[in-house]
């Protein structure tokens, strides 16, 4: 299927309020944001969506928002829908097909993990079929699911099996495999990229977009290192990548997840605290963030 995830893709937050109750009356805060950041599409639902933490019918409620908010804007919805049940991936995809979502995606099974390709394979259509009119991305994120198989024959192989199978989301430091899943096929796939801390480097590759975390609070940085790539300025587009990388690092050093959800709240966008098994800022690690961000230059390079 011809599909493209071109730009920057922001891998949004799924809000809650203080109790960490899903809190859907952000939502329309959140894509007003990304539509000033000018981000291309909002992946809901997935490894930023802290998806593995939500019950099935907060899943289902939160992309009903999401359809309903983004509709008639220039804010294309993907919807994230693996799990480690399939039945519920399955009663996902169908929800987002039903929706009018642009397209779905789905990570590997991880707790009873796929022992083979072509089980994986197996999952992938099993997931994709209840979506059979809309474009379908693989998710490919190995530190997390544990599940590590060659992305190129999975691409060769899931091709035969998947209509709708229109690329990868590649979450995965491998760039000599990355390099291989654009060659598949003449450069069949669409595989946008998902490590933003060296978007350079896949762009240098040939990626032309990126689904991420740091889109939700630094687009502006990352479309500028598209552009300098894109002018061919390289001075440029490494300062601000060792920027984002700086700022990553910084967020990571307290939890990355409620300091990256404590960043959007500094932004004017609350999406709350993040739930366990991930913990929150401490009460003096909150107050110290804003000063770290000024000192790092955040407020100037990574929003400007």
């Amino acid at each position: 299927m011809t599909f493209n995830l071109h730009g920057l893709i922001a891998a949004a937050h799924t809000p809650f309020d203080a109790h960490a109750q899903l809190n859907l009356a952000a939502v329309e805060r959140q894509a007003a944001h990304f539509l000033r950041d000018e981000v291309a599409a909002v992946f809901i639902g997935g490894s930023t969506g802290e998806s593995h933490s939500l019950t099935l019918a907060e899943r289902l409620d939160l992309a009903r928002r999401w359809a309903e908010v983004t509709r008639g804007s220039k804010l294309r919805l993907v919807v994230h829908v693996g799990g480690n049940c399939l039945a519920d991936a399955r009663t996902l995809a169908a929800q987002a097909q039903s929706l009018g979502a642009a397209a779905i995606s789905a990570l590997a099974p991880s707790y009873f993990k796929p022992k083979t390709l072509e089980a994986l394979v197996a999952c992938s259509a099993e997931i994709a079929g209840a979506a059979p009119a809309l474009p379908f991305y693989f998710y490919d994120i190995p530190i997390l699911t544990g599940v590590h198989f060659s992305m190129p024959d999975f691409l060769a192989v899931a091709g035969e099996r998947i209509p709708t199978l229109a690329g990868l989301k590649f979450t995965n430091p491998d760039l000599m495999a990355y390099q291989s899943c654009l060659r598949v096929e003449g450069g069949r796939y669409d595989i946008p990229w998902g490590m933003d801390e060296c978007l350079l480097a896949a762009l240098a590759l040939g990626a032309t977009g990126a689904v991420g975390s740091s889109y939700n609070f630094a687009a502006p940085l990352h479309h500028r290192i598209m552009a300098a790539f894109a002018r061919g300025d390289l001075a440029a587009a490494r300062t601000d990548q060792y920027r984002s990388v700086q700022l990553i690092e910084l967020l990571a050093g307290v939890g990355y997840m409620a300091a990256a959800k404590a960043v959007m709240g500094l932004l004017g966008v609350d999406v709350g605290p993040a739930r366990l098994p991930h913990s929150n800022l401490t009460a003096e690690q909150k107050s110290r963030l804003p000063a770290s961000l000024e000192q790092l230059g955040f407020f100037d390079w990574g929003r400007a």
